[in-house]
């Protein structure tokens, strides 16, 4: 539909990034009546993130199944990832947890597999042009809002007006940068390596996560008999990687309790690094602009969630600008409408990001709830849904949590109950 306020655009939404928060957004615009450019800097439809945990944490399930990519995803042979989580007090292990009740479930695919998957169905939504191989190379604007963007691309250069451009392009957005939003970035104390083996052994196909204070672990089962392992130490051990990466490697993992046996598995990738990676953040939304995915919000790769944030993100913002983008509102109530969605789902996530990732041991309500799921199966499986993302901060935290954590801690002699008060609220159904 053209309206005065969109006449001479050559869309509704210009999204820089095809991947998973692009595309997904892509979609469900698209869905909602939008026209939707759709640009992708790399010229190959099956490019992918290498460096990547592979999770689509619980809480992005609704996404997926929105977006019609559940069959498509289960044919690839993505994994459920239900987890067991290593701690000082032992194991985390929800028994019967893929027949359990109430206990959701994610995915563990490759994005060599997820990546060209959405992007694919993107290209196929009536609504959606991808444009392979066109880079932002910087932002149009007119009377001190973004209008459209200039791309290089394989026939030079192009000019793409629209009512709204999205930023999908990751931490390091090129349309931040253009349109002057600054990130605010958070130290992270550890850092990361990961390698890619084939047929490894873990038992039931369940992800495994170490929490060995301040080191972590995590080995992720994927599709194709592939399993993820990644090591993330503190940084007070970076020397010695760098001195013997494939040796510092090996050793750390082979130590694990309960190690995943690399020697009986094929390595079939380079061991890739990330030596520094804070965790950054930026306003979500800026006039004619808006933020998904790592643009917005890089989260700490310990907790592998920024492939469902890309997702929750997408949709967030489609069910906020839909109307004013197809000519039915005004965009900048609906961007702040964005923005406002944006920080009260993210907040308790990413505060709970940046502090952990100083390095920092448990504090006393993580060691109270931690102790309590190694020694009963309903906080475990109240942990799981915590680590999956289906429930938030608060319901993880709620009064009736804590008292029975309390409770089998005291009767196992484990971490006395602190001395935190609830926040007031914290039996809500907060994500």
């Amino acid at each position: 539909m053209t309206t005065p306020e969109n006449a001479g655009s050559d869309y509704d939404v210009v999204i820089s990034g095809a991947s998973l928060a692009g595309s997904a957004a892509a979609i469900l615009l698209a869905r909602r009546g939008a026209r939707v450019a759709l640009l992708e800097r790399r010229s190959d439809p099956a490019a992918y993130r290498v460096l990547c945990t592979h999770n689509v944490h619980a809480s992005a399930y609704p996404v997926l199944d929105e977006l019609g990519l559940l069959p498509a995803i289960e044919r690839a042979g993505a994994v459920p990832n239900t987890a067991r989580w290593y701690t000082r007090w032992g194991w985390i292990e929800p028994t019967d947890v893929l027949a359990g009740p109430g206990l959701p479930s994610g995915y563990n695919l490759r994005r060599s597999v997820l990546d060209p998957m959405i992007r694919a169905r993107a290209a196929q939504t009536p609504g959606v042009e991808l444009l392979l191989g066109h880079q932002v190379t910087g932002l149009v604007r007119e009377a001190g809002r973004t209008v459209g963007v200039r791309v290089s691309t394989p026939q030079g250069e192009r000019e793409l007006r629209g009512r709204l451009v999205v930023g999908a392009d990751g931490r390091d957005s090129a349309v931040a940068k253009f349109a002057g939003v600054p990130a605010r970035a958070y130290e992270n104390a550890r850092f990361g390596y990961l390698a890619y083996y084939r047929d490894l052994p873990l038992p039931d196909d369940m992800t495994r996560a170490w929490f060995l204070e301040p080191d972590m672990a995590y080995a992720f089962p994927n599709d194709d008999g592939v399993t993820v392992v990644a090591v993330l130490p503190h940084k007070k051990r970076l020397p010695g990687f760098r001195a013997d990466l494939e040796g510092s490697f090996d050793a750390f993992v082979r130590a694990l309790p309960g190690a995943p046996d690399i020697d009986s598995a094929e390595r079939i990738s380079k061991i890739i690094g990330m030596l520094d990676y804070p965790l950054r953040e930026r306003e979500p939304i800026a006039p004619g602009i808006a933020f998904i995915g790592d643009a917005a919000l890089t989260g700490d790769p310990v907790w592998g969630s920024g492939c469902g944030w890309a997702l929750q993100s997408a949709k967030w913002l489609a069910e906020a600008v839909a109307p004013a983008v197809t000519g039915r509102g005004d965009l900048d109530p609906a961007l702040a409408e964005y923005a406002r969605t944006h920080r009260e789902r993210m907040r308790r996530q990413k505060d709970r990001h940046i502090s952990f990732a100083t390095g920092r041991p448990l504090n006393p309500l993580e060691r109270l709830m931690f102790a309590a799921a190694a020694r009963d199966e309903s906080m475990a499986r109240h942990m799981h849904r915590f680590q999956t993302r289906a429930i938030g901060p608060l319901r993880f935290l709620n009064p009736v949590a804590l008292a029975r954590a309390a409770a089998v801690n005291l009767r196992s002699g484990g971490p006395a109950v602190p001395h935190v008060r609830p926040r007031r609220g914290a039996g809500a159904a907060s994500r």
